[in-house]
């Protein structure tokens, strides 16, 4: 018989109303495991639920600050109970903090780093339940390469790559796999690129034209890369940060 884990069936994805979190849940729906949401707004959630039921496994979802803590607590015991325990956790918000003021390196880490430290300390109890027991955390590869207009935001992203090398370590001898995707530059409808490419051309322009494959990525880039992470395919592969960017973060 072989020993390896089954497929995680449970997923929490932070953040998974839209953008590149809905298309990682989406992927996951997909594959057939059932998928817990959370995010700030009740109609997205809404119809991020009614978009993944299409798949026909079940979806909770859940009003959830992710820059508080019991919130954050209520969401994740709700979901283990909804689904009968988590095997996989996918960190995906972000508070986006492209300002230079006070207000926007808060937020860059309380969304971005803390929101995934208290996910994942909620979570751990559960995932130490799990066949397969899968941590995800969505960085940028902004977190590695120095980014114009995008200090707090940049330096968020570096200090959650940090985390997530750190936690695989410490929890390695659980086999407990902790890894972060770092995206490049992705498009989706009302995303920031989609924005700009209405907004400021000639910065989305100049973006897309410095990517060595010619083009901005996709959320189905990031959703399939984390379902292969989350999967028996990658057993071994546990304390990295994959970048997907079409070659973004090589510069030119």
């Amino acid at each position: 018989m072989s020993s390896t884990p089954p497929s995680p069936r449970r997923v929490l994805v932070a953040g998974g109303s839209r953008g590149i979190g809905l298309g990682i849940a989406e992927a996951f729906s997909a594959s057939g495991a059932q998928v817990a949401l959370c995010a700030r707004g009740q109609d997205s959630l809404r119809q991020a639920q009614a978009q993944l039921a299409r798949h026909g496994h079940p979806v909770h979802a859940q009003v959830c600050d992710l820059a508080d803590a019991a919130q954050i607590q209520a969401w994740v015991d709700a979901s283990a109970e909804a689904m009968g325990g988590i095997d996989v956790v996918v960190n995906n918000a972000s508070g986006y903090g492209n300002g230079s003021d006070d207000a926007s390196w808060m937020a860059g880490f309380e969304v971005d780093v803390m929101a995934a430290v208290r996910t994942n300390r909620s979570a751990l109890p559960h995932l130490r339940r799990s066949a397969a027991p899968v941590i995800l955390n969505i960085s940028s590869i902004n977190g590695s390469v120095p980014t114009p207009r995008a200090l707090a935001y940049s330096t968020a992203k570096a200090a959650l790559n940090y985390y997530t090398v750190t936690l695989a370590k410490e929890l390695a001898g659980e086999q407990i796999r902790v890894n972060a995707i770092a995206p490049g530059s992705i498009e989706f409808a009302d995303g920031l690129w989609d924005r700009r490419k209405r907004e400021e051309p000639a910065l989305y322009q100049r973006i897309r034209d410095s990517i060595p494959f010619g083009a901005l990525g996709r959320v189905e880039d990031i959703a399939q890369v984390a379902v292969f992470l989350a999967s028996p395919a990658a057993r071994w592969i546990t304390g990295q940060v994959l970048a997907v960017d079409g070659g973004q973060s090589l510069g030119n």
